[in-house]
C-alpha cells in the first residue's frame, strides 16, 4: 500500500507507531521539568490578590485582598449584607469588629474606618433582647436597644473601658419568675448563643436581676468565665471586638434544632449534667436495679393534688419508692433531687420544666386539667419530652376529679363544655382552668397510667 505523504514514505506503518509514542512520552518528561523548574514561581489562582464587586445598598463595593479560599469571600461578603436577623420567635443581631456599648442610653455603636462601605452610612436597627418577640405581653416590658452604624470621622463615644473578648446582651425580663419562661426564652436560647465562645465570653444583662443570676449561677459560670455587666445604668462605654445583641433561639419551646445549630437538646441537658454535677444519665432497668422513684410535683397554689398522700400510698403499694416535693429552692439542690427519679408526676405547669433534669429514658405522667390544655400540654411539654429522650404517658382528668365542680353549678358552661381560651380570650380562661382549679385524682382511674410508667421502664 503506498502512502501519501513525505512521512510515510521513510518509514512504515510500524515504525510511525514507534516514533509517535517516543514523541509522546518525550513531551511529557519535559513538561514535568518544566513544573519542577517553575514551582516555586507559580502562585495558586485562589492566592492571586482578587477584585470583588459587590453591589450592597446601591453602592458598589470592592475588596483588594488576599485570600486563601473562595468560600471566605462569599461569608464576609454575608456578614457585610447583614448585622441583624429577625426569626419567627427571636430578633438578634451579631456584630464584629470595635463594638461600643452606652448602658445609660441603650445605645450600641458599631464604628468602621472612615473609607469603609462595609456597612451603610447612618445605618441603624432596634431590638428587644429577649427571646420571645412574638409575644406582645412579654416584650413590652422588655427594654428597646438601637444598634447603630458609625464611621470614624462621625459622632459617637469614645471607650472608656476595653474588652479583648466578645460580649452577649441580653435581658432578664420579659416572663421571668416563671421557670417555664426562663428556660425557653431565656437559658436554653443563651446557651445557643453563646456555647460557640467555650467561656470566652462576657454576659452584658439589660434589666437585671440580682436573684436571677443567683438562681442560674451554674449555669451562667460554665457558659462564661467573667462576672455579668449590669449594664443599664452603667455610664461607661463598653468596647468589645464583637456584641451578639439578643438571643439565638429555636421557634419550639424547650428545644433545639441540631439541623439549623450545633447543638441539640440532649447536649443541652448534658450541659445540665455537668454544671450541676447530676449522677444519673440513665433511667432505672427495674429488673436489674431494684425500686424505681417517684416525683410528685406537688403545687401550694393552684392545680395542686388534693389527695397526694392518697396516691402516694397507691404508687408504693405498686412498687415505687415515692419522693413528694415541691419545685422551688436551690436549683442545684432540686436538679439532683429531679436527676435522682425515673418517674415525674404533676398537673400540667412550670414545675415540669425540671424534666430538663431527668436521667435517658425516664417517665413523664402529666396531668392534664379541666380544660382546652391539650395544645398547651403538647407543645410545653409533650413534644419537648420526647426530644429529650424521655417517655411521655397524659392523663386527662374527668369532671369529677376537677374542683371546679364546687365553684360552679353543674350545668355552667365551664363544667358542661370546657372552653377553649379562643373561646373565652385568655386572661378568662387562665383565671378558671389554670388559676382556679385544683385536682383529686380517681386512684382507680389513674392506676393503669401508672402501670404504664412501670412497663416503660422495664423496656
Amino acid at each position: 500500500m503506498m502512502y501519501n505523504s513525505i512521512f510515510a514514505k521513510s518509514f512504515s506503518r510500524y515504525e510511525q507507531k514507534k516514533l509517535g509514542y517516543g514523541a509522546l512520552v518525550a513531551c511529557l518528561l519535559i513538561l514535568f521539568s518544566l513544573c519542577t523548574v517553575f514551582k516555586p514561581y507559580i502562585r495558586p489562582i485562589h492566592d492571586l490578590k482578587l477584585k470583588l464587586y459587590v453591589t450592597l445598598d446601591t453602592k458598589m463595593l470592592m475588596l483588594n485582598q488576599e485570600t486563601s479560599s473562595f468560600p471566605q469571600i462569599a461569608r464576609a461578603t454575608k456578614k457585610m449584607e447583614q448585622v441583624c436577623f429577625s426569626e419567627e420567635r427571636t430578633s438578634y443581631c451579631q456584630t464584629e469588629g470595635d463594638t461600643r456599648v452606652h448602658g445609660k442610653s441603650s445605645s450600641v455603636y458599631i464604628v468602621s474606618p472612615e473609607t469603609s462601605t462595609i456597612l451603610p452610612e447612618n445605618s441603624s436597627w432596634s431590638v428587644r433582647p429577649y427571646a420571645r418577640k412574638d409575644d406582645a405581653e412579654a416584650m413590652r416590658h422588655v427594654r428597646e436597644w438601637s444598634i447603630k452604624a458609625v464611621k470614624h470621622g462621625m459622632e459617637f463615644p469614645e471607650c472608656t473601658q476595653h474588652h479583648t473578648i466578645p460580649a452577649v446582651l441580653f435581658s432578664t425580663s420579659g416572663y421571668i419568675g416563671n421557670h417555664f419562661h426562663e428556660f425557653t426564652d431565656i437559658i436554653i436560647p443563651l446557651f445557643l448563643t453563646s456555647r460557640q465562645f467555650n467561656g470566652k465570653v462576657k454576659f452584658i444583662v439589660s434589666q437585671m436581676r440580682p436573684w436571677w443570676i443567683s438562681k442560674y449561677q451554674a449555669i451562667l459560670s460554665k457558659l462564661s468565665n467573667y462576672e455579668v455587666i449590669n449594664i443599664d445604668k452603667d455610664d461607661q462605654v463598653h468596647c468589645f471586638p464583637g456584641v451578639n445583641v439578643g438571643l439565638k433561639r429555636y421557634r419550639k419551646e424547650l428545644s433545639i434544632d441540631p439541623q439549623k445549630y450545633s447543638y441539640s437538646i440532649k447536649d443541652f441537658r448534658s450541659f445540665l449534667r455537668e454544671s450541676y454535677s447530676l449522677k444519673r444519665v440513665n433511667a432505672i432497668k427495674m429488673r436489674q436495679e431494684g425500686k424505681p422513684r417517684l416525683l410528685i410535683l406537688s403545687r401550694r397554689r393552684s392545680r395542686s393534688f388534693t389527695n397526694t398522700a392518697e396516691i402516694a400510698e397507691m404508687a408504693r403499694s405498686m412498687g415505687f419508692e415515692v419522693i413528694i416535693m415541691e419545685a422551688g429552692g436551690s436549683m442545684s439542690s432540686f436538679a439532683n433531687v429531679v436527676n435522682s427519679c425515673d418517674v415525674v408526676l404533676g398537673v400540667h405547669g412550670a414545675g415540669l420544666t425540671n424534666i430538663l433534669f431527668l436521667p435517658e429514658n425516664a417517665v413523664l405522667i402529666q396531668i392534664l386539667p379541666l380544660g382546652d390544655v391539650e395544645w398547651l400540654a403538647k407543645y410545653d411539654f409533650e413534644l419537648p419530652s420526647k426530644d429529650m429522650g424521655l417517655k411521655y404517658l397524659e392523663y386527662k382528668i374527668s369532671v369529677q376529679e376537677s374542683t371546679l365542680i364546687h365553684q360552679y353549678p353543674q350545668d355552667h358552661m365551664f363544667i358542661k363544655h370546657p372552653q377553649s381560651s379562643e373561646k373565652i380570650g385568655w386572661e378568662t380562661f387562665k383565671s378558671v382552668y389554670l388559676e382556679q382549679q385544683n385536682v383529686m385524682l380517681d386512684l382507680s382511674r389513674f392506676r393503669p397510667t401508672l402501670q404504664k410508667a412501670l412497663e416503660l421502664l422495664q423496656q
